[in-house]
């Protein structure tokens, strides 16, 4: 594995500057202590602009070749390029002897992700997945909740990650082509059931719906999950671009109390905004106004319950936690066999939306 030299910040290979590699990738990187962005990989003449403007003197390379061909002088691979890349990019960077970065999903499949982890433990390799949701402020205070027993024990999780866009925007996210894995249960829907299996443990049954409903689109963008947890907890997750009235991102109802939080954590929309971490102490901050509530049987005209503060979100926590994984020998934040397990729920969950049956995992 990486260990640098002291003092010395391991040099990062970013293949991709699309949204993820730009917007959330490249700024975590550069501003992570003991992390330096050494070269950005794309052919797209603007966008290698873009990253020089964004991040003087970082190098560019057009294509990932170009990159494993000096891999000798990097110590970390970033892959933020198109779904359909991350299983032979992922690959390649292994064989070429460097620790791996992988954007969510890192595979199509979860036989593909296993086969990832399985060459990356061979070679004494890190390997990766960026599950940045982890890190949202909602979801660091529902964990908090859950420590501290506030909920009692929860009987029922749900997680909404909704938007309003009646007209499609294109692109491979949205392709109907099965090569390119787009459509809304494998891009929003890999956080929410990745953030059910860490809240609530394995699960047992899975059973989905999923819908195309706008003129144009070519997959899903009306999904509903729900999964049934080895511990006896109900997950019911919804993923939608055609949510005209917003739900609650979290709804948990437990023997104690339920929590309930509105509104999207503030990180994404100040990083597209071109904020960094670092620049000033409100990073991942919300205000009062958007908070929580835990309690239990009030009215919901009423607000219901008392104020839960949201903990800030913490992106920068996961690339520290990188850093420290190839430096200090840390534990990885994400591993390949934890996103392989996401990858079989949402497997399980494309099956039974196509049959209209409920899976057994």
């Amino acid at each position: 594995m990486t260990t640098g030299t002291s003092g010395t910040p391991l040099r990062v290979g970013l293949i991709g500057y699309g949204l993820a590699g730009s917007v959330f990738h490249a700024p975590l990187i550069a501003t992570t202590e003991g992390l330096a962005l050494d070269t950005v990989v794309t052919a797209n003449s603007e966008r290698q602009e873009q990253a020089r403007t964004e991040h003087p003197g970082v190098r560019i390379a057009a294509t990932p070749d170009e990159l494993f061909g000096r891999a000798g002088e990097l110590d970390l691979i970033v892959i933020a390029s198109p779904n359909k890349t991350h299983v032979p990019l992922a690959k390649a960077a292994l064989e070429a002897g460097l620790p791996v970065v992988v954007d969510k999903p890192v595979a199509g499949t979860a036989a593909e992700a296993r086969e990832l982890a399985d060459l990356a433990a061979g070679r004494g390799l890190l390997l990766s997945v960026f599950q940045n949701r982890r890190w949202d402020n909602d979801f660091l205070t529902l964990r908090k909740l859950l420590a501290e027993g506030e909920l009692g024990d929860v009987w029922r999780f749900e997680s909404r990650f909704e938007r309003w866009r009646p007209q499609p925007k294109g692109g491979w996210r949205e392709s109907g082509d099965p090569a390119e894995i787009g459509g809304l249960l494998y891009d929003l829907g890999s956080h929410v059931v990745d953030q059910a299996l860490v809240l609530f443990g394995p699960a047992t049954h899975v059973y989905a719906e999923a819908d195309v409903r706008r003129t144009g689109a070519e997959t899903d963008d009306d999904t509903f999950i729900a999964l049934t947890h080895a511990g006896g907890v109900r997950s019911h997750l919804y993923v939608s671009a055609t949510t005209a009235q917003l739900g609650p991102r979290f709804r948990v109802l437990g023997s104690r109390a339920g929590y309930v939080k509105y509104g999207l954590d503030p990180q994404e929309a100040a990083l597209r905004e071109g904020r960094r971490p670092g620049d000033g102490q409100d990073w991942g901050v919300e205000p009062d106004s958007l908070w929580g509530r835990v309690g239990s049987g009030e009215s919901p005209a009423t607000g219901g319950g008392r104020p839960e503060p949201t903990l800030p979100g913490d992106y920068p926590a996961y690339y520290a936690a990188i850093a420290r994984a190839l430096l200090e020998d840390g534990p990885n934040p994400v591993t390949a066999p934890e996103a392989a397990a996401a990858l079989d729920v949402l497997e399980a969950a494309r099956r039974s939306a196509r049959d209209g049956v409920t899976v057994t995992l």
